[in-house]
């Protein structure tokens, strides 16, 4: 499974931005991972294929994760945005939870995030 992903950019701190990311094939977890300089990577939201969200406690009521599966396309919504939100952010997906839990397989090439 390929995974393209586009939406990033720059914006000041309270504003929005929308990840997209195009999965080649059917996956049943997918989600989204962020990596600041100097900092581990960290997991931001995942979403199952029935819908079932799971949120980091630092973007919950800022982030909104939500699939089409009928286009196998993951989004990444992104209102109130923080300086601290500043990061590489990478799509990722696996065929079940238990792997996706363990390491998802399938990782986009990452966009940048600036919040300023």
């Amino acid at each position: 499974v390929q995974l393209v992903e586009s939406g990033g950019g720059s914006v000041q701190a309270g504003g929005s931005l929308r990840l997209s990311c195009a999965a080649s094939g059917s996956t049943f977890c997918m989600g989204w991972f962020r990596q600041a300089p100097g900092k581990e990577r960290e997991e931001v939201a995942r979403i199952r294929r029935d819908g079932t969200t799971t949120y980091a406690d630092s973007v919950k009521g800022r982030l909104t994760v939500s699939r089409d599966n009928t286009k196998n396309t993951l989004f990444l919504q992104m209102i109130s945005l923080k300086p601290e939100d500043t990061a590489v952010y990478y799509c990722t997906a696996d065929r079940t939870i238990l792997d996706y839990l363990k390491q998802p397989k399938y990782r986009s090439q990452g966009t940048q995030v600036t919040v300023s």
